[in-house]
């Protein structure tokens, strides 16, 4: 009499651990995928960054690269100097000489 062809045929012990590892990585990578869709859809509906319509340099600086925090934005300008302006009022408020 033969076995049936419906019945699993025992796995040796390593070949169910590792059928078992496969399965739980499968699950991570699809949780990990989730959450990092989940990331992208709550970044992007954001609210929107607000930058400053005019920013007053000093005469003969060219801005190379703008920043922002929370109450302050800064511009690193071609002279090598970080500008550090006060959001609400435009107002520099420190300037940083870098060597």
């Amino acid at each position: 009499m033969q076995d049936a062809p419906n019945e699993d045929p025992v796995l040796p012990p390593s070949l169910r651990i590792l059928r078992s590892l496969v399965f739980v990585l499968t699950v991570v990578m699809i949780l990990g995928f989730v959450v990092l869709i989940g990331a992208f859809v709550i970044r992007l509906n954001a609210s929107p960054l607000t930058l400053p319509d005019a920013i007053d340099l000093p005469d003969g600086v060219k801005a190379t690269a703008f920043t922002q925090g929370g109450d302050w934005y800064a511009v690193v300008t071609d002279d090598d100097r970080i500008l550090i302006y006060d959001r609400a009022s435009g107002v520099l408020r420190q300037t940083v000489t870098l060597k």
